[in-house]
Parts: structure tokens; sequence; C-alpha cells
């Protein structure tokens, strides 16, 4: 027996081939990923949006044992962590240079098997002020739920449980105010999956806003899928968006989507030697060739 997704990912597979591998949100980006032969890692990202400035980071982990040092454009950070895996305890504390002191506790299989839990606390010495989560994790075969707690906050509690059995799903998600005594939001899901194809509806925004979504991998080449989405306090119209992947050869694949609304995404991704990937992608408004609403993009990633 199966443990089941959790919520969120019950209309995974095809969220993933509408949303992923798409490139042309941004007009160019840029990401290179090293490592040093003595365990350090650099990761440099930059992007520049079709409309406003480039934006970049640059990242260094320094690895020791429990010690590491994170150092980015925004930030730098010391992290300190210490494993027990005879009792399951994690203990990790950070320091950064926005002078915030973030600790995490994570006990993991220790209560009882299959529970995680996680106490996160965020302190600012300089503004005196005080940030705490308690997040709790259960699966077992055929179970799946999820905790989420902010303690300052409220405090605001969200919760969603996954029942699943011979491929269906079936779950539920929810948020309380504990201040306001008040339910803040709730959704209902439902799935059936199996290795080539899976299907899925789900009810979000309290139930105002429904979707149906459908994938398939017709075979080691191609996949396809497919969304519906109606919001009911929108109107009558439906809006649909289908989408297909075509594996081209062992380093390349292609995909293209469309909407009810006419707008055309074309993406092609092709890994040009070992750690260096190329992705291509353009987006049409097909209603509407003569605007000036059409995008392109690009994207180079580099790992060595």
């Amino acid at each position: 027996m199966s443990i089941p997704v959790p919520f969120s990912d019950i209309s995974k597979p095809a969220n993933d081939l509408l949303n992923k591998d798409f490139y042309h949100t941004t007009a160019a980006a840029l990401e290179v990923k090293s490592k040093a032969p003595n365990g350090v890692n650099f990761n440099v990202k930059g992007r520049s949006a079709h409309d406003g400035p480039i934006s970049g980071s640059v990242g260094i982990l320094i690895r020791r044992k429990n010690f590491r040092i994170i150092h980015t454009k925004e930030n730098l950070q010391l992290e300190g962590k210490y494993s027990d895996k005879a009792s399951g305890l994690t203990l990790t504390q950070t320091w950064t240079t926005t002078n915030s002191l973030d600790t995490k506790v994570e006990l993991e299989d220790n209560l009882t098997k299959g529970l995680k839990a996680e106490v996160l606390s965020k302190y600012l010495p300089a503004k005196q002020t005080y940030g705490g989560n308690l997040n709790l994790y259960y699966k077992q075969p055929n179970f799946n739920t999820r905790l989420f707690t902010d303690l300052f906050k409220g405090p605001i509690a969200t919760f969603d449980a996954t029942v699943g059995h011979e491929g269906f799903v079936v779950g539920a998600e929810g948020g309380y105010d504990v201040g306001k005594a008040a339910i803040t939001r709730y959704a209902l899901a439902a799935g059936y999956s199996q290795p080539t194809y899976a299907a899925s509806i789900t009810a979000t925004n309290n139930l105002s806003i429904f979707s149906a979504s459908y994938y398939h991998k017709v075979n080691t080449e191609v996949e396809a899928g497919a969304k519906a989405v109606w919001d009911s306090n929108a109107g009558s119209n439906v809006g649909l968006e289908v989408a297909t992947k075509y594996k081209l050869d062992p380093s390349s694949f292609a995909k293209a989507k469309i909407n009810d609304k006419g707008i055309a995404a074309l993406a092609y991704n092709v890994r040009l030697s070992t750690g260096v990937t190329l992705g291509l992608g353009a987006s049409l408004d097909t209603q509407n060739f003569q605007e000036p609403k059409h995008k392109v993009g690009a994207s180079f990633t580099f790992e060595g």
C-alpha cells in the first residue's frame, strides 16, 4: 500500500505539463551552477523581465560537516546544523546579515512512525519581534495529512489531508483563524492516477473555482494534457487550456500549448553538452497577430 500524494499535488501531472519549461515568461534567464573540488558550491542567477529591471543573485555555499556559510546578493547567512539519527532530531540555527536569528527544530519518526514535527522560530533583535510556526506531517499507507500553523499571527492554521486507494485519491483543505474563530478557506479535490495517465477535479477558493484536469503519457515520446477552469463568481465561461510535450531525442524535447483565448506558447529544450542546457520559448496571440502582444524568451543553464 502506497502513501497518497499531498493535497497540493493531486493535479500535479497536468499542472507541470501546462506550466513548466515554457520560457516566454522572461526575456532572458541565465543560471550557472558549479562545484569546486573543496566542496564549495557557486550559484549565479540572472533574469531579464519583459517589463522592468534585470534581477540577479550570486550564491556561495560552503559546507563543513554541520556548519555552512551561504552568501547571496541579498544576504549572508551562517548556518549551524545538528542531527541525531537515532532520535530523529535535527536542529538548525541560522543568523543572517539582516540580523535575523532563525531556528528550526525537526523531529521525525520519534513519537510515532510516519510523524514529522517542525518548529520554526524567527527573532529580529533590532525590532524585538518574533515569529513562529508549527508544522506537522503525518504519512501512513493510504493516508497523508499536513498541518501548518502560524503561532504569532491569528494564530492561523492550514490543514489538508488525502486518502488514497488503488490509484484513487480524495482530499480536503481548510484554513482556520483562531483569533477570529472563523474558517478562512476550504477546498476539495479528487483524482485518479496510473503510471500513464491521471485525472483530477478540484474545487478551491471556498468551493467557488472548479477545475478538471487530465494528463496522458501516450508513449515514451509523447505526453498530452488539458485543464478546464470555471469561476462561479466571474460568469458562465469556462477557461480551457491544452498542452503537449514531444521528446525529440534523448537530449531534447518540444512543448506546445494553447488556451481558449487564442494564446499559444511554444518551447524547445536541448542539452547542448554535458551540463549545458538551452531553452527557447515564444508566446503568440493568434487572434491579434497585428498587435505587439507576442513574447519570446531564452534560458541558459550551466552546471559543472
